[in-house]
């Protein structure tokens, strides 16, 4: 692991305002585990980033969502105040940032992204999901900026 990783981890995991009352109050054991379990926890996180097949960052104004299948980790903060989604994309995760959307409505009605990789049979109605690609097709027509794209370059 990259020793860049861990402090970042590390030191957002101390800078927690739970973990520095508990430092405060003189409970430093159990705020230094409680970091521990957190940095083990988003390493996990990281992981799950680099390796599920639709696993993908997202950021708009409502603020950070990183999408791991089954699992969604977020924040109302942008993706500068939100240093675990920083580091997936760095690492490589796709990132579709929906700021520059203008037209909310077409957005809101964008089919989710499948959450296990398969792609729904039917493709119809309000539970319908599309692939990572797919979707990062449709939301970049609207505006949206891509980072670490998983499509496949098409020579022209």
């Amino acid at each position: 692991m990259q020793t860049g990783v861990l402090r970042v981890l590390r030191a957002t995991a101390a800078s927690w305002w739970r973990h520095g009352e508990l430092r405060r109050t003189g409970q430093t054991l159990l705020a230094q585990r409680l970091e521990r379990q957190t940095v083990l926890r988003d390493l996990g996180y990281l992981k799950q980033a680099a390796t599920l097949p639709n696993a993908h960052v997202i950021c708009g104004e409502g603020g950070t969502f990183i999408h791991l299948g089954w699992t969604t980790v977020s924040t109302l903060a942008p993706i500068e105040r939100f240093p675990l989604a920083a580091l997936a994309v760095a690492r490589g995760t796709p990132f579709i940032d929906v700021r520059p959307v203008t037209d909310v409505i077409a957005f809101a009605n964008l089919q989710r992204v499948t959450r296990d990789g398969s792609i729904d049979p039917e493709p119809c109605g309000p539970g319908w999901s599309v692939s990572l690609t797919t979707y990062i097709d449709r939301v970049e027509a609207l505006g949206a900026r891509i980072a670490n794209d998983p499509r496949p370059r098409q020579s022209t």
